[in-house]
């Protein structure tokens, strides 16, 4: 892997293509030039057949320059790096800060890519690929590019295990400006792969990354916390604040949890136990409110009797 670095001091994980693989790409490109050259040199044969023979020595030239230098030029310049060959070989031209080529850059390329790739038959551009570090010929020096591998094996990345529920919210107000990102990464790989450790080991380890992040931080660290919990509640306070600045407060992983009130803090030397290390503790669990007392049975209700309704008077009087 290329470790380039951009303006913006951020290192590029480019994999630069190496000498078979462009060198395929460059046949397959070849080939289906060269076909075009063919069909078109035929048809150009047949309508300057009338012609003189400068005229005919002319057209030819002129059809080769442009099949063979102007296309791929083109070619490069509209697809961004990626030509037949390229693209089925999994290949791509980009600048040397990563970004995608222009029209210049495939202008360089392909004036360059007639002496060391035609006149000399790939010969001089062999030999300066097999030289350089990053597998570039000379169109590549000249024009300031490199070939890269966009289909390489995707890494699987591991998630972070998740804090204790009884430490979530207790690291709100941390300042994690001044922790540099390799730091970060240390911790994420051993949180990763601290089950595939030896507990000795992995908790050496974890006692000392805990002791860099807190001297990073400025604030010591709670009393009684494990330091693999403490690092794994850093990590998801920091991925709670990115998502909360990247999809706003109410998308942040920690927003559903309350603060619980945090224990005085002490600085962390290592006191109880070896020199170090955290000392465990179980968490606080909350007081529980006394049972309500039993109300005293309510006697039943008897239901009242209704009276059944008279029939309204209508002056007719029923015989005796």
């Amino acid at each position: 892997m290329s470790d380039l670095v951009t303006g913006d001091a951020v290192v590029l994980g480019l994999r630069p293509a190496r000498l078979p693989s462009r060198a395929l790409a460059f046949v397959l490109d070849l080939v289906v030039y060269f076909t075009g050259y063919m069909i078109i040199s035929f048809g150009l044969v047949l309508a300057t057949a009338s012609l003189d023979d400068a005229a005919r020595a002319a057209v030819t030239i002129a059809s080769f320059i442009l099949v063979l230098v102007g296309v791929p030029i083109a070619v490069e310049t509209l697809s961004h790096g990626r030509s037949l060959g390229k693209l089925a070989c999994g290949l791509r031209v980009v600048r040397e800060d990563g970004g995608p080529i222009r029209f210049r850059h495939a202008l360089v390329r392909g004036a360059m890519g007639v002496v060391e790739l035609l006149a000399t038959f790939g010969c001089v551009a062999c030999i300066a690929s097999l030289v350089s570090e990053r597998g570039r010929r000379l169109g590549d020096v000249f024009g300031g590019t490199l070939v890269i591998r966009e289909r390489v094996p995707g890494a699987r990345v591991m998630p972070v295990p998740a804090p204790p529920p009884w430490l979530a919210g207790r690291f709100t107000g941390l300042d994690l400006s001044a922790v540099p990102d390799g730091l970060w990464l240390a911790i994420r790989q051993y949180l990763t792969r601290m089950n595939q450790l030896d507990p000795t080991v992995g908790a050496s380890m974890a006692a000392k990354l805990a002791d860099e992040l807190v001297a990073r931080t400025g604030a010591p660290a709670p009393a009684g916390v494990p330091a693999a919990a403490f690092l794994m509640a850093v990590v998801h306070e920091r991925q709670s604040r990115d998502a909360a600045r990247a999809f706003g407060a109410a998308a942040a992983p920690g927003a559903a949890y309350a603060a619980a009130p945090a224990a005085a803090p002490v600085p962390y030397a290592g006191q109880a136990g070896q020199a170090g290390q955290y000392a465990p503790s179980m968490p606080v669990m909350p007081a529980v409110p006394p049972a309500a007392t039993a109300a005293a049975p309510v006697a039943p209700v008897a239901p009242a009797r209704v009276a059944p309704a008279q029939p309204p008077a209508t002056g007719f009087a029923p015989p005796a």
